[in-house]
Protein backbone atom coordinates (compact mmCIF):
# COMPACT_ATOMS: atom_id res chain seq x y z
CA UNK A 1 0.00 0.00 0.00
CA UNK A 2 2.92 2.36 0.84
CA UNK A 3 4.43 2.16 -2.94
CA UNK A 4 1.35 2.04 -4.33
CA UNK A 5 1.14 6.00 -2.54
CA UNK A 6 4.47 6.76 -3.65
CA UNK A 7 4.20 5.60 -7.42
CA UNK A 8 0.66 7.46 -7.03
CA UNK A 9 1.76 10.72 -5.96
CA UNK A 10 4.72 11.05 -8.28
CA UNK A 11 2.66 9.70 -11.29
CA UNK A 12 -0.01 12.71 -10.23
CA UNK A 13 3.25 15.44 -9.87
CA UNK A 14 4.91 14.36 -13.03
CA UNK A 15 0.94 14.43 -15.14
CA UNK A 16 0.15 18.01 -13.23
CA UNK A 17 3.53 19.63 -14.02
CA UNK A 18 3.93 18.38 -17.49
CA UNK A 19 0.64 19.84 -18.13
CA UNK A 20 1.50 23.01 -17.64
CA UNK A 21 5.32 22.52 -19.31
CA UNK A 22 7.05 21.95 -16.37
CA UNK A 23 9.62 19.13 -14.93
CA UNK A 24 7.81 18.70 -11.62
CA UNK A 25 11.08 18.99 -9.81
CA UNK A 26 9.05 21.33 -6.68
CA UNK A 27 6.83 18.81 -6.73
CA UNK A 28 8.80 15.62 -6.38
CA UNK A 29 11.16 17.63 -3.49
CA UNK A 30 7.31 17.99 -1.87
CA UNK A 31 6.46 14.32 -2.29
CA UNK A 32 9.50 13.30 -1.04
CA UNK A 33 9.73 15.34 1.74
CA UNK A 34 6.14 14.55 2.94
CA UNK A 35 7.59 10.74 2.88
CA UNK A 36 10.51 11.34 4.86
CA UNK A 37 13.52 10.92 1.88
CA UNK A 38 17.14 12.08 2.95
CA UNK A 39 18.02 15.25 1.36
CA UNK A 40 20.86 14.08 0.31
CA UNK A 41 18.54 11.14 -2.13
CA UNK A 42 16.02 14.38 -2.60
CA UNK A 43 18.18 16.85 -4.73
CA UNK A 44 19.54 14.21 -7.45
CA UNK A 45 16.17 12.18 -7.83
CA UNK A 46 14.60 15.45 -8.47
CA UNK A 47 17.20 16.68 -10.71
CA UNK A 48 16.91 13.65 -12.49
CA UNK A 49 13.17 13.08 -12.71
CA UNK A 50 12.93 16.81 -14.29
CA UNK A 51 15.68 16.30 -17.32
CA UNK A 52 13.23 13.58 -17.79
CA UNK A 53 9.32 14.60 -17.72
CA UNK A 54 10.77 18.69 -18.59
CA UNK A 55 12.11 17.46 -21.88
CA UNK A 56 8.66 15.41 -22.41
CA UNK A 57 6.91 18.39 -22.08
CA UNK A 58 9.19 20.91 -24.49
CA UNK A 59 8.57 18.15 -27.41
CA UNK A 60 4.81 17.86 -26.76
CA UNK A 61 4.56 21.72 -26.45
CA UNK A 62 7.16 22.87 -29.50
CA UNK A 63 4.85 20.69 -31.47
CA UNK A 64 2.12 22.64 -30.93
CA UNK A 65 4.25 25.74 -32.10
CA UNK A 66 3.94 27.27 -28.70
CA UNK A 67 8.06 27.98 -29.11
CA UNK A 68 8.98 31.51 -28.57
CA UNK A 69 12.67 31.11 -28.75
CA UNK A 70 13.79 35.21 -28.78
CA UNK A 71 13.27 34.86 -25.55
CA UNK A 72 15.22 32.12 -24.17
CA UNK A 73 18.91 32.68 -24.71
CA UNK A 74 19.54 35.26 -22.47
CA UNK A 75 17.95 33.07 -20.14
CA UNK A 76 19.56 30.15 -20.77
CA UNK A 77 22.83 32.42 -21.70
CA UNK A 78 22.85 32.75 -17.93
CA UNK A 79 21.03 30.55 -15.86
CA UNK A 80 23.04 27.22 -16.83
CA UNK A 81 26.29 28.36 -15.47
CA UNK A 82 24.88 29.59 -12.29
CA UNK A 83 22.85 26.38 -12.06
CA UNK A 84 26.17 24.78 -12.38
CA UNK A 85 27.22 26.94 -9.69
CA UNK A 86 24.32 26.74 -7.55
CA UNK A 87 24.59 22.62 -7.80
CA UNK A 88 28.37 22.70 -6.23
CA UNK A 89 27.90 25.13 -3.31
CA UNK A 90 27.87 23.65 0.31
CA UNK A 91 24.39 24.29 2.03
CA UNK A 92 23.41 22.73 5.04
CA UNK A 93 20.49 20.48 5.55
CA UNK A 94 18.39 22.87 7.61
CA UNK A 95 19.13 25.69 5.44
CA UNK A 96 18.52 23.74 2.60
CA UNK A 97 14.91 22.30 4.16
CA UNK A 98 13.78 26.62 4.59
CA UNK A 99 15.02 27.31 1.04
CA UNK A 100 13.01 24.47 -0.37
CA UNK A 101 10.18 25.34 1.94
CA UNK A 102 9.87 29.09 0.74
CA UNK A 103 10.05 27.98 -2.98
CA UNK A 104 7.46 25.50 -2.67
CA UNK A 105 5.41 28.09 -1.53
CA UNK A 106 6.46 30.61 -4.69
CA UNK A 107 5.36 27.28 -6.65
CA UNK A 108 1.57 27.69 -4.57
CA UNK A 109 1.16 31.16 -5.97
CA UNK A 110 2.19 30.12 -9.43
CA UNK A 111 -0.13 27.55 -9.11
CA UNK A 112 -3.23 29.29 -8.05
CA UNK A 113 -2.77 32.57 -9.74
CA UNK A 114 -5.46 33.80 -11.70
CA UNK A 115 -4.92 32.23 -15.10
CA UNK A 116 -6.36 34.64 -17.36
CA UNK A 117 -4.41 36.26 -20.84
CA UNK A 118 -3.37 39.56 -20.87
CA UNK A 119 -1.94 41.27 -23.86
CA UNK A 120 1.53 40.53 -24.95
CA UNK A 121 4.25 42.87 -24.60
CA UNK A 122 7.33 43.15 -26.27
CA UNK A 123 10.50 41.16 -24.58
CA UNK A 124 12.41 43.27 -22.50
CA UNK A 125 16.39 43.96 -23.51
CA UNK A 126 18.55 41.03 -23.56
CA UNK A 127 20.37 42.30 -20.10
CA UNK A 128 17.23 41.88 -18.26
CA UNK A 129 16.46 38.07 -19.63
CA UNK A 130 20.00 37.54 -18.66
CA UNK A 131 19.95 39.29 -14.88
CA UNK A 132 16.90 37.19 -14.91
CA UNK A 133 18.03 34.31 -15.81
CA UNK A 134 21.53 34.17 -13.66
CA UNK A 135 19.69 34.80 -10.56
CA UNK A 136 17.04 31.52 -11.06
CA UNK A 137 19.72 29.53 -12.30
CA UNK A 138 21.79 29.59 -8.92
CA UNK A 139 18.74 29.48 -6.78
CA UNK A 140 17.68 26.49 -8.87
CA UNK A 141 20.68 24.93 -9.15
CA UNK A 142 21.49 25.13 -4.64
CA UNK A 143 18.02 23.69 -4.19
CA UNK A 144 17.56 20.34 -6.64
CA UNK A 145 15.10 21.96 -9.46
CA UNK A 146 14.84 23.29 -13.03
CA UNK A 147 13.73 26.97 -12.09
CA UNK A 148 10.44 26.85 -14.30
CA UNK A 149 7.99 27.37 -11.47
CA UNK A 150 10.00 30.50 -10.70
CA UNK A 151 10.40 31.70 -14.12
CA UNK A 152 6.71 31.01 -15.57
CA UNK A 153 5.08 33.92 -13.15
CA UNK A 154 7.63 36.38 -14.20
CA UNK A 155 6.87 35.43 -17.80
CA UNK A 156 2.73 36.07 -17.24
CA UNK A 157 2.89 38.62 -14.50
CA UNK A 158 5.15 41.06 -17.29
CA UNK A 159 3.19 39.87 -20.44
CA UNK A 160 6.16 38.55 -22.09
CA UNK A 161 4.49 35.68 -23.21
CA UNK A 162 1.33 33.40 -22.83
CA UNK A 163 0.55 30.65 -20.96
CA UNK A 164 1.17 27.98 -23.54
CA UNK A 165 4.05 29.89 -24.57
CA UNK A 166 5.22 30.28 -21.47
CA UNK A 167 5.45 26.48 -20.91
CA UNK A 168 7.09 26.35 -24.01
CA UNK A 169 9.81 28.77 -22.82
CA UNK A 170 9.96 27.09 -19.06
CA UNK A 171 10.33 23.12 -20.20
CA UNK A 172 13.36 23.66 -22.22
CA UNK A 173 14.42 26.00 -19.91
CA UNK A 174 14.16 23.31 -17.06
CA UNK A 175 15.71 20.83 -18.92
CA UNK A 176 18.98 22.35 -19.80
CA UNK A 177 19.56 24.37 -15.72
CA UNK A 178 18.42 20.38 -14.42
CA UNK A 179 20.83 19.27 -16.88
CA UNK A 180 23.62 21.25 -15.69
CA UNK A 181 22.77 20.84 -11.99
CA UNK A 182 23.14 16.92 -12.72
CA UNK A 183 26.81 17.36 -13.70
CA UNK A 184 27.15 19.64 -11.07
CA UNK A 185 25.72 17.43 -8.25
CA UNK A 186 27.66 14.40 -9.65
CA UNK A 187 31.04 16.25 -8.31
CA UNK A 188 29.27 16.44 -5.01
CA UNK A 189 27.64 12.73 -4.80
CA UNK A 190 24.58 10.93 -6.77
CA UNK A 191 22.67 9.00 -4.33
CA UNK A 192 18.73 7.57 -5.18
CA UNK A 193 16.14 5.85 -3.93
CA UNK A 194 16.20 2.35 -4.36
CA UNK A 195 13.42 2.45 -6.17
CA UNK A 196 14.58 4.89 -8.89
CA UNK A 197 13.56 3.00 -11.88
CA UNK A 198 9.70 2.05 -10.56
CA UNK A 199 9.50 5.83 -9.74
CA UNK A 200 11.04 6.56 -13.08
CA UNK A 201 8.95 4.64 -15.43
CA UNK A 202 5.81 5.76 -13.83
CA UNK A 203 6.51 9.57 -14.15
CA UNK A 204 7.13 8.91 -17.67
CA UNK A 205 4.05 7.81 -18.19
CA UNK A 206 2.24 10.35 -16.21
CA UNK A 207 4.47 13.03 -17.89
CA UNK A 208 3.92 12.11 -21.39
CA UNK A 209 0.34 11.95 -20.62
CA UNK A 210 0.43 15.50 -18.92
CA UNK A 211 1.97 17.32 -21.48
CA UNK A 212 0.18 15.95 -24.32
CA UNK A 213 -3.18 16.97 -22.74
CA UNK A 214 -1.54 20.08 -21.95
CA UNK A 215 0.08 20.94 -25.15
CA UNK A 216 -2.95 19.57 -27.43
CA UNK A 217 -6.30 19.29 -25.34
CA UNK A 218 -6.91 20.67 -22.01
CA UNK A 219 -6.02 23.88 -19.38
CA UNK A 220 -5.50 22.48 -16.27
CA UNK A 221 -7.54 24.75 -13.79
CA UNK A 222 -9.26 22.53 -10.78
CA UNK A 223 -6.23 19.51 -10.53
CA UNK A 224 -3.68 22.85 -9.66
CA UNK A 225 -5.86 23.20 -6.29
CA UNK A 226 -5.02 19.52 -5.13
CA UNK A 227 -1.59 20.24 -6.21
CA UNK A 228 -1.55 23.26 -4.53
CA UNK A 229 -2.22 21.61 -1.12
CA UNK A 230 0.45 19.04 -1.41
CA UNK A 231 2.74 21.91 -1.39
CA UNK A 232 1.60 23.53 1.53
CA UNK A 233 1.93 20.48 3.29
CA UNK A 234 5.31 19.61 2.49
CA UNK A 235 6.57 23.81 3.05
CA UNK A 236 4.53 23.76 6.28
CA UNK A 237 7.00 20.72 7.77
CA UNK A 238 10.21 22.04 6.05
CA UNK A 239 10.04 25.58 7.43
CA UNK A 240 8.63 25.20 10.78
CA UNK A 241 9.84 20.77 11.72
CA UNK A 242 13.40 21.28 12.35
Amino acid sequence: MNEIIIYGAFFIVAFLYASVGHGGASGYLAVMALLGFSSGVMKPTALLLNVMVSLIAFVSFYRAKHFRQQLLWPLIAASIPFAFLGSIMPVSEALYKKILGVVLLLSIIRLVMNSSEKPLKPGPKWYVLFIIGAAIGLVSGMIGMGGGILLSPILLLMAWSNQKQTAAISSIFIFLNSAAGIVGQMKTGFNLSPQIITIIAVVLIGGTLGAYIGAEKLKPKNMKYILASVLVLAAVKLILVK
